[in-house]
């Protein structure tokens, strides 16, 4: 076996490992309280790393939180996790993130994200749809620190903005495009 299969075995031995881990932890999947706990948790680690998400928040219509999203690779690659929708502090329903990618990639990490509804027509769609794909249907924004900087709760257009926060893990990269959200029973 040459140098270069033993790397990339090791790699994808590596990748298996932590995501079978990680998706142990999670197998049991989050009764209805402890997502909620989740994602009030998230939302607080979101806040006090960017202050203007809170902002946003308050122009909200609703609020999709994903506390906790599993991602792992190695040329082909999936994430899942779970989440909730919420409407002021009323949880509307609970769903589940799903996404599939394939090209140059190894690793494994975990992170959340939240996507601020900023439209009832945005709301109107993620419940009503069967499974809603990020980059089809409603406008989302993906805000990192260069968006952030010209963003102002005046200058809110959007149907959609949604923040990636809390990343651990060995792999390069997060993209939330393609990602299909679903409603699941809890």
């Amino acid at each position: 076996m040459t140098q270069s299969m033993r790397f990339f075995l090791a790699i994808f031995l590596a990748t298996v490992s932590l995501a079978s881990a990680s998706l142990l932890n999670n197998a049991g999947a989050a009764t209805a309280e402890d997502l909620n706990a989740e994602s009030q948790q998230a939302l607080q680690t979101l806040y006090k790393a960017t202050p203007f998400a809170e902002t946003i928040s308050q122009k909200a219509k609703a609020v999709l939180v994903f506390p906790k999203i599993i991602k792992a690779g190695l040329v082909f690659g999936g994430s899942y996790g779970e989440g909730e929708l919420l409407r002021g502090t009323k949880v509307e329903g609970y769903y589940n993130s799903v996404s599939a990618s394939w090209g140059l990639q190894a690793g494994a990490q975990s992170y959340g994200y939240v996507v601020f509804l900023m439209t009832d027509e945005a709301v109107k769609y993620v419940v009503e749809t069967k499974g809603w794909e990020i980059g089809v249907g409603p406008t989302v924004v993906v805000v990192d620190e260069g968006i952030a900087k010209n963003l102002s709760s005046s200058t809110l257009k959007d149907d959609a903005y949604a923040f990636i926060f809390d990343q651990q893990g060995l792999m390069a990269g997060v993209s939330i495009e393609g990602t299909k959200i679903s409603l699941i029973k809890r």
